[in-house]
C-alpha cells in the first residue's frame, strides 16, 4: 500500500485569507511579510555597522539606488526603480541623506537630480564589506543555490506586477 505524504498546514498570519481558493498565496504573503521586515531590519543595521545611525530603510535604499551606476538620478526615477509611489517619502530621504553629506542635489533645467558624494560612495563600500562579512558568508555556509536565488528574484518581480495590477483593480471598486 502506497502512502502519500500529506502537506503540512500552511504557515499564515490570517487564517481567513488562507481559506481562499489558494491558501499557498497566503502562505507566500506571510513569508514575504516576514522576509521584508527582516530585510529592512538588516539594511538599517548594516548601515549602522558601516558607520551611519538614524537611517530608515527608505534612506538606505535611496542611497544605494543613487550609488548604482554612479550617475545622477531624478526623484521620479528613484521612485520608479524602488516602486514607491509616495514621492514625499523619497524627498524626505534625499533631504536626510543630503544633510548627512552623503548625497548632493543639482538642477538641470526644471529637473532636480541627486547623486552620492565621495562620502556616500565610501559608505556604500563599507556597507558592501559588512554585507559580505555578515550575510554572504552565511549564505555560502548554507550552500544556497545561486540559481534558486535568481529564480526567486524573477518570481518576486513578476508577483510585484500582479500585486500592482490588483491594487489598480481595487482602486476602481
Amino acid at each position: 500500500m502506497m502512502t502519500t505524504a500529506k502537506r503540512a498546514s500552511p504557515i499564515v498570519s490570517s487564517a481567513h485569507l488562507a481559506e481562499s481558493g489558494m491558501p499557498e498565496l497566503s502562505e507566500m504573503e506571510f513569508a514575504l511579510t516576514i522576509a521584508n521586515n527582516a530585510f529592512q531590519r538588516w539594511i538599517v543595521r548594516g548601515l549602522v555597522a558601516s558607520g551611519v545611525a538614524d537611517a530608515s530603510p527608505v534612506d538606505v535604499l535611496v542611497l544605494h539606488m543613487l550609488h548604482h551606476r554612479a550617475r545622477p538620478k531624478r526623484l521620479a526615477d528613484i521612485c520608479l526603480m524602488l516602486n514607491l509611489e509616495d514621492t514625499h517619502v523619497v524627498t524626505y530621504a534625499l533631504k536626510k541623506l543630503e544633510k548627512a553629506g552623503l548625497v548632493v542635489s543639482s538642477r538641470k533645467g526644471k529637473e532636480k537630480f541627486a547623486e552620492v558624494t565621495h562620502e556616500g560612495r565610501e559608505l556604500c563600500e563599507r556597507y558592501r564589506e559588512v554585507r559580505e562579512q555578515c550575510l554572504l558568508s552565511s549564505m555560502e555556509r548554507l550552500s544556497v543555490d545561486r540559481e534558486d536565488v535568481a529564480k526567486l528574484a524573477g518570481l518576486l518581480r513578476a508577483l510585484s506586477g500582479l500585486y500592482d495590477q490588483a491594487a489598480r483593480a481595487a482602486t476602481s471598486l
